[in-house]
């Protein structure tokens, strides 16, 4: 599993952004929910959730616990939180 290189959840503006690559950013792809951000050869880079506190809750729901310790264990040192997630 590639790690990831940061995460940062924005209360005020309820936006959760996940940082995948250190590639510069070429393009950028809106969706109904959040915006894709590439690099040159497609790669993605930049993750912009729209709504990230009910994703968050969503992905808790549907993720078993197992997964979802080993992602934040390796995340955990580039998890920057701007607001707590209630």
């Amino acid at each position: 599993m590639k790690a990831l290189k940061r995460i940062n959840y924005s209360e005020d503006v309820d936006i959760l952004t996940i940082q995948l690559g250190d590639k510069k950013v070429d393009d950028s792809y809106e969706t109904d929910n959040m915006i894709v951000s590439v690099a040159k050869d497609g790669e993605p880079v930049l993750l912009e959730i729209f709504n990230g506190s009910r994703f968050l809750k969503d992905l808790g729901k549907v993720i078993p616990q197992k997964l979802q310790r080993e992602v934040w264990k390796s995340a955990k040192s580039s998890i920057s939180v701007s607001h707590k997630i209630k």
